[in-house]
């Protein structure tokens, strides 16, 4: 009789630990932006984004990626759908960073000083495209190989 009473306050705990975590899984979930307005930037490369990645401003979420594209010059598009009650000043600038060494990639936005902001449709020219690490592997491989020598 004693191992059940014990079996039953062990799983009476476990469910109440599970209510917890589904209650803390609740009140933290991320909002859904579906209206705000539209900013454009482009990058030499966004490893790693995708639509619906965050975009932060001090690591705050204020908004997603809505649309990436390849536009004429073979650069990346991306539509930022930013919330509506966040205006960015017309000097800020945005760049693709990490959440740590393997975390997710967003977008950081930096904001400038301007008393001027951004309107719908305009684009943020000040970009920092992602940092490749295999890239930048490969470079210091190469840099470390023997070079042929010319004669």
């Amino acid at each position: 009789m004693k191992g059940n009473v014990l079996e039953a306050v062990i799983g009476a705990a476990v469910l109440v630990i599970a209510a917890m975590f589904l209650y803390f899984a609740y009140i933290t979930k991320d909002e859904d932006i579906s209206d705000g307005y539209i900013l454009v930037a482009r990058f030499e490369d966004v490893g790693g984004l995708s639509v619906g990645s965050d975009i932060k401003l001090n690591g705050i979420k204020v908004g997603v990626i809505k649309n990436l594209a390849i536009d004429e010059n073979y650069q990346a598009r991306v539509e930022l759908l930013l919330k509506n009650e966040i205006k960015i000043p017309d000097d800020s600038s945005a760049s693709v960073t990490t959440d740590g060494l393997m975390g997710n990639k967003f977008i950081a936005l930096s904001a400038g000083f301007s008393e001027q902001k951004f309107n719908e449709g305009d684009e943020i020219e000040s970009t920092r495209s992602s940092l490749n690490l295999e890239k930048l592997i490969d470079k210091f491989l190469l840099s470390l190989s023997p070079q042929p020598k010319k004669e």
